[in-house]
């Protein structure tokens, strides 16, 4: 948070269009683990303690307005692209009231630390600035901009790679682009001037303005120019992503989760874990899951948008997905948890079953190939292997409800809506079509016939191709005369 009582807006600068990307999508919506780049702005300036935050959009701008919906900020049109003054007075005119200092940010710098941009406020307002350019330090900053500075350090200048002198080329401070300055700063910027060769305005113009006015430019130099960092092309969003899921993963490990091997494990910015957790390797966790304290992931389990009670153990291989798993249950090796599904306390979801829109109370047992969709299971009930609810008819889907303390045998099909009364059996290998009453058995399957010499007459009439595919049934055959 801001340290007095003066206020701060931000504008986010997001119009680009980015046609290195190659995509259909606007660049600023790239996602780097978990969120569009332009969102890691925006949280920025809500941890910041902005006012007001306006982005300002251009190419693609309804798709940029709509993945940033309900997040609080304002949108500023920049219909023609004419630099980057230019898109600064658009946001500064959608600000109102003008009397805050100004955060400049872009949508695609996603691993500026909101930690930086405090530090640089914060100086900004201790020496009493005007103008604070965040700056930076590389061995060779060829692409940027370069910080001129007058014999006593004071800032005079930015001067562009392409009108920089041999000598201004071998200076190593470089402009991030990232600015903060005083409530003058809406003001000015209508002053800028495009007489250039591009005839764009520029936004670096400010500080020239500000200088013209007697005020003092100052610079912030980033620890780690990395931070700074933009993504232009699909190479670059992906080393933002490297960067991004180490920072990510070392902060969990700081606070208490063991990551088994970090460097193959992803962590979205979005997804929340408890202390004594333990995540294997080759993990997604992703969207807005929730894992509780003393939770194990198994490895190549990819969770989503799901909730993990304490204590639960997720066996590799597993997939979740708008999931809720109470305390102490476990599910996997290799099952799928479908959105909707809801496991109370002590559940146990075996391999190969798969969940959808289903509700399973304490207790409950599905060990082992099964598919539970649209139903509700009571307490304590065990799901044979190869149990099916069948739900869908070809045009709905259908609810069923099983009681508790049901015992349902192996490769039985229940034809969705049904309901079973609480202790009841099916008998393995049934199709259910009937509701099963409390406490019976159902048993809904053909009466079994035993047709004797059956297999000598069918493969006898069969004798040369199993003679050369069969050979232990030939054998048979022949000992059976």
């Amino acid at each position: 948070m801001t340290d007095n009582n003066r206020p701060l807006d931000v504008v986010i600068l997001a119009a680009g269009q980015g046609t290195r990307m190659k995509s259909a999508l606007p660049k600023v919506l790239h996602p780097v683990a978990g969120r569009p780049m332009v969102a890691w702005a925006v949280k920025s300036a809500r941890e910041l303690g902005a006012r007001n935050v306006v982005v300002v959009t251009g190419h693609g701008a309804e798709k940029v307005e709509a993945a940033l919906e309900g997040s609080g900020v304002t949108f500023a049109r920049q219909d023609q692209q004419l630099g980057t003054g230019h898109a600064f007075l658009c946001g500064v005119d959608a600000l109102g009231t003008q009397d805050a200092d100004v955060l400049v940010l872009y949508g695609d710098t996603p691993l500026l630390r909101t930690a930086t941009l405090q530090a640089l406020i914060d100086d900004h307002r201790a020496r009493g600035g005007a103008f604070t350019i965040l700056s930076g330090e590389l061995a060779d900053a060829t692409g940027y901009g370069r910080i001129v500075r007058s014999a006593d350090g004071t800032v005079e200048r930015i001067v562009e790679q392409k009108d920089a002198t041999e000598a201004e080329r071998a200076i190593g401070e470089f402009n991030s682009g990232v600015y903060v300055m005083d409530a003058r700063a809406p003001e000015l910027a209508r002053q800028i001037g495009n007489d250039n060769k591009a005839g764009e305005y520029y936004l670096t113009d400010l500080l020239g303005l500000y200088r013209a006015l007697g005020a003092q430019a100052s610079a912030f130099k980033l620890t780690d120019a990395d931070e700074v960092l933009g993504a232009n092309d699909r190479q670059g969003l992906a080393d933002l992503g490297v960067i991004l899921r180490r920072r990510i993963n070392r902060a969990h490990m700081a606070a208490g989760v063991t990551l088994q091997d970090p460097d193959t494990i992803y962590i979205e910015d979005t997804v929340t874990l408890g202390r004594d957790v333990t995540v294997e390797p080759g993990v997604m966790l992703r969207g807005q899951t929730r894992v509780a304290d003393g939770v194990t992931i198994g490895a190549y389990s990819i969770v989503t948008d799901s909730v993990l009670g304490e204590g639960t153990v997720i066996k590799p291989h597993s997939v979740l997905e708008g999931a809720e798993v109470g305390a102490g249950s476990d599910v996997g090796p290799f099952a799928r948890l479908r959105p909707g599904t809801r496991l109370a306390q002590g559940v146990h979801i075996g391999n190969f079953v798969e969940t959808k829109n289903a509700q399973l109370d304490a207790g409950v047992k599905a060990g082992h190939l099964a598919y539970l969709g649209d139903v509700t299971i009571g307490a304590e009930t065990n799901i044979g292997a190869g149990t099916i609810v069948a739900n869908f008819d070809g045009v709905n889907k259908h609810q069923s409800r099983v009681g508790a303390g049901v015992f349902i045998g192996s490769n039985s099909t229940l034809i969705a809506p049904r309901v079973v009364g609480d202790a009841a059996f099916i008998a393995a290998g049934s199709t259910v079509h009937d509701d099963v009453p409390e406490g019976a058995m159902a048993v809904a399957r053909g009466k079994q016939r035993n047709l004797e010499g059956w297999s000598r007459r069918y493969w006898g009439g069969l004798h040369e191709k199993v003679q050369v595919k069969l050979p232990w049934l030939a054998g048979w055959l022949d000992r059976q005369g």
